[in-house]
Protein backbone atom coordinates (compact mmCIF):
# COMPACT_ATOMS: atom_id res chain seq x y z
CA UNK A 1 0.00 0.00 0.00
CA UNK A 2 1.01 3.64 -0.68
CA UNK A 3 2.47 5.64 2.48
CA UNK A 4 -0.07 7.46 4.63
CA UNK A 5 0.36 11.35 4.37
CA UNK A 6 -2.94 12.28 4.19
CA UNK A 7 -5.73 11.54 7.32
CA UNK A 8 -9.48 12.00 7.47
CA UNK A 9 -11.50 12.11 10.27
CA UNK A 10 -15.07 11.69 10.19
CA UNK A 11 -16.93 12.79 13.25
CA UNK A 12 -15.22 16.20 15.45
CA UNK A 13 -16.53 15.51 18.42
CA UNK A 14 -14.93 14.04 21.63
CA UNK A 15 -13.22 10.98 20.08
CA UNK A 16 -13.03 12.41 16.28
CA UNK A 17 -11.50 15.97 17.04
CA UNK A 18 -8.71 13.54 19.60
CA UNK A 19 -7.67 11.49 16.67
CA UNK A 20 -7.06 14.49 14.13
CA UNK A 21 -4.90 16.16 16.66
CA UNK A 22 -3.11 13.02 17.24
CA UNK A 23 -2.52 12.70 13.71
CA UNK A 24 -1.69 16.41 12.91
CA UNK A 25 0.92 16.07 15.88
CA UNK A 26 2.34 12.87 13.83
CA UNK A 27 2.98 15.21 10.72
CA UNK A 28 0.12 14.07 8.66
CA UNK A 29 -2.14 15.94 7.25
CA UNK A 30 -5.56 16.12 9.04
CA UNK A 31 -9.15 16.59 7.97
CA UNK A 32 -11.49 16.84 10.21
CA UNK A 33 -15.47 16.02 9.07
CA UNK A 34 -18.83 16.95 10.10
CA UNK A 35 -21.82 17.36 8.71
CA UNK A 36 -21.82 21.37 9.09
CA UNK A 37 -18.62 23.54 9.22
CA UNK A 38 -19.65 25.28 12.50
CA UNK A 39 -19.22 21.69 14.36
CA UNK A 40 -16.01 20.81 11.99
CA UNK A 41 -14.62 23.84 13.18
CA UNK A 42 -15.71 23.54 16.80
CA UNK A 43 -13.75 20.45 16.85
CA UNK A 44 -10.64 22.65 15.61
CA UNK A 45 -11.47 24.69 18.51
CA UNK A 46 -11.41 21.66 20.61
CA UNK A 47 -7.81 20.98 19.63
CA UNK A 48 -6.48 23.82 20.02
CA UNK A 49 -7.38 24.56 23.57
CA UNK A 50 -5.99 20.99 24.12
CA UNK A 51 -2.50 22.29 22.40
CA UNK A 52 -2.99 25.47 24.48
CA UNK A 53 -3.12 23.54 28.03
CA UNK A 54 -0.02 21.39 26.82
CA UNK A 55 1.86 24.50 25.62
CA UNK A 56 0.70 25.99 29.35
CA UNK A 57 1.88 22.78 31.14
CA UNK A 58 5.11 22.76 29.30
CA UNK A 59 4.30 19.46 27.25
CA UNK A 60 3.67 20.99 23.83
CA UNK A 61 6.33 23.86 22.30
CA UNK A 62 4.53 27.01 21.42
CA UNK A 63 5.70 26.16 17.32
CA UNK A 64 5.16 22.27 17.56
CA UNK A 65 1.76 24.02 18.34
CA UNK A 66 1.62 25.87 15.59
CA UNK A 67 2.45 23.68 13.18
CA UNK A 68 -0.02 20.86 14.29
CA UNK A 69 -3.08 23.65 14.00
CA UNK A 70 -1.59 24.36 10.23
CA UNK A 71 -2.23 20.60 9.00
CA UNK A 72 -5.52 20.15 10.14
CA UNK A 73 -8.13 21.63 7.70
CA UNK A 74 -11.88 21.50 8.62
CA UNK A 75 -14.53 20.28 6.37
CA UNK A 76 -17.96 19.43 5.44
CA UNK A 77 -17.90 18.10 2.49
CA UNK A 78 -16.76 14.41 2.13
CA UNK A 79 -15.54 15.01 -1.38
CA UNK A 80 -12.60 16.96 0.39
CA UNK A 81 -12.05 13.49 1.80
CA UNK A 82 -11.84 11.47 -0.82
CA UNK A 83 -7.69 12.06 -1.66
CA UNK A 84 -6.79 10.59 1.62
CA UNK A 85 -5.01 7.76 2.30
CA UNK A 86 -6.34 7.01 5.42
CA UNK A 87 -10.45 7.40 6.93
CA UNK A 88 -10.89 6.92 10.34
CA UNK A 89 -14.73 6.59 11.13
CA UNK A 90 -15.69 8.77 14.30
CA UNK A 91 -19.42 9.05 14.04
CA UNK A 92 -22.28 7.24 16.76
CA UNK A 93 -22.39 3.99 17.55
CA UNK A 94 -25.25 3.32 15.26
CA UNK A 95 -24.04 -0.32 12.85
CA UNK A 96 -26.54 1.17 10.00
CA UNK A 97 -25.25 4.70 10.16
CA UNK A 98 -21.53 3.35 10.07
CA UNK A 99 -22.17 0.97 7.04
CA UNK A 100 -23.97 3.39 5.29
CA UNK A 101 -20.74 5.58 5.66
CA UNK A 102 -18.27 2.94 4.66
CA UNK A 103 -20.68 2.18 1.58
CA UNK A 104 -20.23 5.99 1.00
CA UNK A 105 -16.30 6.26 1.56
CA UNK A 106 -15.76 2.93 -0.26
CA UNK A 107 -17.18 4.71 -3.78
CA UNK A 108 -15.89 7.88 -3.64
CA UNK A 109 -12.27 6.86 -2.46
CA UNK A 110 -9.66 5.28 -4.06
CA UNK A 111 -9.26 1.52 -3.89
CA UNK A 112 -6.11 2.04 -2.41
CA UNK A 113 -7.30 4.08 0.61
CA UNK A 114 -7.70 2.48 4.33
CA UNK A 115 -11.23 2.64 6.16
CA UNK A 116 -10.67 2.26 9.52
CA UNK A 117 -13.48 2.70 12.10
CA UNK A 118 -12.94 3.62 15.81
CA UNK A 119 -16.22 1.85 17.31
CA UNK A 120 -15.63 0.28 21.02
CA UNK A 121 -17.96 -2.60 19.87
CA UNK A 122 -19.64 -3.58 16.96
CA UNK A 123 -18.65 -5.96 14.53
CA UNK A 124 -16.13 -4.86 11.85
CA UNK A 125 -16.71 -7.85 9.77
CA UNK A 126 -20.26 -6.45 9.27
CA UNK A 127 -19.28 -2.77 8.98
CA UNK A 128 -16.49 -4.20 6.08
CA UNK A 129 -19.30 -6.05 4.60
CA UNK A 130 -20.73 -3.11 3.15
CA UNK A 131 -18.10 -1.87 1.65
CA UNK A 132 -16.19 -2.19 -2.01
CA UNK A 133 -12.71 -3.80 -1.49
CA UNK A 134 -13.71 -5.27 2.23
CA UNK A 135 -10.05 -5.92 2.96
CA UNK A 136 -8.90 -2.71 3.55
CA UNK A 137 -11.31 -2.01 6.26
CA UNK A 138 -9.86 -2.42 10.01
CA UNK A 139 -10.89 -0.89 13.22
CA UNK A 140 -8.59 1.48 15.06
CA UNK A 141 -10.02 2.10 18.60
CA UNK A 142 -8.57 5.05 20.50
CA UNK A 143 -9.38 5.52 23.76
CA UNK A 144 -10.33 8.57 25.52
CA UNK A 145 -8.74 11.63 26.12
CA UNK A 146 -6.78 10.46 22.88
CA UNK A 147 -3.74 12.47 22.94
CA UNK A 148 -2.93 11.27 26.65
CA UNK A 149 -4.09 7.76 26.16
CA UNK A 150 -1.07 5.44 25.23
CA UNK A 151 -3.00 2.22 23.59
CA UNK A 152 -4.21 1.55 20.71
CA UNK A 153 -6.80 -1.70 19.56
CA UNK A 154 -6.63 -2.54 16.28
CA UNK A 155 -9.10 -5.06 15.35
CA UNK A 156 -8.85 -7.31 12.59
CA UNK A 157 -12.37 -8.44 10.63
CA UNK A 158 -12.78 -11.22 8.72
CA UNK A 159 -11.88 -9.36 5.79
CA UNK A 160 -8.61 -7.31 6.61
CA UNK A 161 -5.80 -8.23 4.51
CA UNK A 162 -2.40 -8.65 6.62
CA UNK A 163 -1.07 -5.02 4.04
CA UNK A 164 -3.92 -3.10 5.87
CA UNK A 165 -2.83 -3.68 9.58
CA UNK A 166 0.61 -3.41 8.46
CA UNK A 167 -0.39 0.04 7.28
CA UNK A 168 -2.12 1.02 10.52
CA UNK A 169 0.25 0.03 13.24
CA UNK A 170 2.77 2.19 11.18
CA UNK A 171 0.22 4.65 11.78
CA UNK A 172 -0.12 3.71 15.37
CA UNK A 173 3.86 3.71 15.82
CA UNK A 174 3.93 7.19 14.40
CA UNK A 175 1.25 8.38 16.90
CA UNK A 176 3.30 7.15 19.60
CA UNK A 177 0.29 4.79 20.42
CA UNK A 178 1.40 1.13 21.63
CA UNK A 179 -0.73 -1.60 20.36
CA UNK A 180 -2.58 -4.44 20.87
CA UNK A 181 -4.36 -6.67 17.87
CA UNK A 182 -7.44 -8.30 18.08
CA UNK A 183 -10.35 -10.46 15.98
CA UNK A 184 -13.48 -9.28 15.60
CA UNK A 185 -15.61 -10.58 18.28
CA UNK A 186 -18.02 -8.26 20.19
CA UNK A 187 -16.58 -5.39 22.60
CA UNK A 188 -12.91 -6.80 21.23
CA UNK A 189 -10.82 -7.07 24.22
CA UNK A 190 -10.70 -3.56 25.77
CA UNK A 191 -14.55 -2.93 25.93
CA UNK A 192 -15.54 -6.38 26.96
CA UNK A 193 -13.42 -6.25 30.00
CA UNK A 194 -14.07 -2.82 31.25
CA UNK A 195 -17.71 -2.80 30.28
CA UNK A 196 -17.82 -6.11 32.54
CA UNK A 197 -16.28 -4.48 35.45
CA UNK A 198 -18.07 -1.20 34.94
CA UNK A 199 -21.23 -3.39 35.22
CA UNK A 200 -20.68 -5.14 38.13
CA UNK A 201 -19.62 -1.57 39.89
CA UNK A 202 -23.14 0.02 39.41
CA UNK A 203 -24.53 -3.85 40.40
CA UNK A 204 -22.31 -3.01 43.53
CA UNK A 205 -23.56 0.59 44.07
CA UNK A 206 -27.25 -0.54 43.29
CA UNK A 207 -26.86 -3.38 46.12
CA UNK A 208 -25.82 -0.63 48.58
CA UNK A 209 -22.68 -2.68 48.57
CA UNK A 210 -20.22 0.51 49.03
CA UNK A 211 -20.61 4.41 47.80
CA UNK A 212 -19.99 5.46 44.39
CA UNK A 213 -16.96 7.43 46.06
CA UNK A 214 -14.98 3.86 47.97
CA UNK A 215 -16.02 1.56 45.09
CA UNK A 216 -14.20 4.22 42.32
CA UNK A 217 -11.27 4.69 45.16
CA UNK A 218 -10.95 0.39 45.45
CA UNK A 219 -10.23 0.50 41.75
CA UNK A 220 -7.77 3.63 41.59
CA UNK A 221 -5.83 3.11 45.11
CA UNK A 222 -6.07 -0.72 45.46
CA UNK A 223 -5.55 -1.76 41.38
CA UNK A 224 -3.66 1.74 40.31
CA UNK A 225 -6.91 2.13 37.56
CA UNK A 226 -6.02 6.10 36.43
CA UNK A 227 -10.00 6.35 36.80
CA UNK A 228 -12.70 4.59 38.65
CA UNK A 229 -15.20 2.57 37.00
CA UNK A 230 -18.18 5.01 37.45
CA UNK A 231 -16.16 8.31 37.12
CA UNK A 232 -15.02 6.74 33.66
CA UNK A 233 -19.03 5.69 33.00
CA UNK A 234 -19.33 9.31 33.34
CA UNK A 235 -16.98 10.38 30.98
CA UNK A 236 -18.27 7.32 28.63
CA UNK A 237 -21.99 8.90 28.85
CA UNK A 238 -23.98 6.54 30.65
CA UNK A 239 -26.45 6.29 27.48
CA UNK A 240 -23.49 5.28 25.62
CA UNK A 241 -22.41 2.52 28.64
CA UNK A 242 -25.79 1.33 28.26
CA UNK A 243 -25.75 0.77 24.80
CA UNK A 244 -22.93 -1.38 24.86
CA UNK A 245 -23.86 -3.47 27.36
CA UNK A 246 -27.26 -4.02 25.83
CA UNK A 247 -25.49 -5.21 22.30
CA UNK A 248 -22.88 -7.16 24.56
CA UNK A 249 -25.71 -9.08 26.33
CA UNK A 250 -27.55 -9.57 22.70
CA UNK A 251 -24.40 -11.03 20.97
CA UNK A 252 -22.91 -13.07 24.05
CA UNK A 253 -25.90 -13.94 26.16
CA UNK A 254 -23.65 -13.56 29.42
CA UNK A 255 -25.20 -12.34 32.51
CA UNK A 256 -22.12 -10.31 33.10
CA UNK A 257 -23.42 -7.87 30.66
CA UNK A 258 -27.37 -7.81 31.54
CA UNK A 259 -27.62 -3.88 31.98
CA UNK A 260 -28.42 -3.19 35.85
CA UNK A 261 -31.89 -1.79 36.16
CA UNK A 262 -30.06 1.59 37.93
CA UNK A 263 -28.31 2.08 35.01
CA UNK A 264 -30.99 1.91 33.00
CA UNK A 265 -33.64 4.24 35.26
CA UNK A 266 -30.37 7.09 35.21
CA UNK A 267 -30.39 6.82 31.13
CA UNK A 268 -34.21 7.24 31.07
CA UNK A 269 -33.89 10.14 33.74
CA UNK A 270 -31.65 12.20 31.80
CA UNK A 271 -28.68 11.61 34.07
CA UNK A 272 -25.79 10.69 31.71
CA UNK A 273 -22.92 11.37 33.58
CA UNK A 274 -20.99 14.40 32.05
CA UNK A 275 -22.30 15.72 29.65
CA UNK A 276 -25.47 16.53 31.43
CA UNK A 277 -24.10 17.84 34.10
CA UNK A 278 -25.13 14.40 36.71
CA UNK A 279 -24.33 10.80 36.40
CA UNK A 280 -22.82 9.05 39.53
CA UNK A 281 -21.14 12.33 40.18
CA UNK A 282 -22.36 15.96 39.52
CA UNK A 283 -20.52 17.96 37.52
CA UNK A 284 -20.37 22.00 36.89
CA UNK A 285 -23.10 23.18 34.95
CA UNK A 286 -20.09 23.92 31.75
CA UNK A 287 -19.79 20.11 32.46
CA UNK A 288 -15.87 20.10 32.94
Amino acid sequence: MAEIQAIAVLGAGTMGHGIAQVAAQAGYQAFLYDVSRDLAEKGVRKISENLKLGVDKGKVRPEERDAALARITPVDDLEAVSRCDLLIEAIPEDLSLKRSLFKKLSELCAPTAILASNTSSLSLTDIASAARGPERVVGMHFFNPVHLMKLLEIVRAYQTSDGTVQAVRGVGTRMGKQMIEVRDRPGFASTRLGVALGLQAVRMLEEGVATAEDIDRAMELGYGHPMGPLKLADLVGLDVRLAIAEYLYKELGSDAFRPPQLLKQMVRAGKLGRKTGEGFYKYPASGS
